[in-house]
């Protein structure tokens, strides 16, 4: 998907919405062990600056700003698969349910890195 036309824009908008919904109720549900929420508070926080930085990047003044702002998010993205990686393979959570989260984020991973290269 390419982030040229204003729907494509507004779908990946929605898609990154409905991304951090269910990253929240995943979040929630994870143990409440200590080293669990030590994971879950820095998941939740990469995984909600994933769509606050391409917020601000949609509404960004100029190229620089956009670009600057999409990087942001692509870097929230990627740091978001480690936490989940972790809390997969230190068997915190099912690893089927850190799939669709995975390959949610490789997908959006994609679109910024290749709306970066068009910027």
């Amino acid at each position: 998907m390419q982030l040229e036309s204003t729907k494509s824009r507004s779908e990946f908008r929605k898609r990154i919405y409905f991304f951090t919904l269910k990253l929240i109720e995943f979040v929630d549900s994870l143990p409440k062990d200590n080293v669990s929420q030590r994971i879950a508070d820095e998941l939740f926080g990469s995984g909600t600056s994933v769509i606050s930085n391409y917020i601000e990047a949609t509404a960004a003044s100029t190229k620089r700003e956009l670009t600057s702002y999409t990087i942001s998010s692509l870097k929230f993205a990627n740091e978001t698969k480690l936490w989940l990686a972790l809390i997969r393979d230190s068997s915190r959570a099912k690893s089927e349910k850190v799939k669709w989260f995975l390959d949610e984020l490789d997908d959006i991973s994609s679109i910024l890195a290749s709306s970066i290269n068009h910027n």
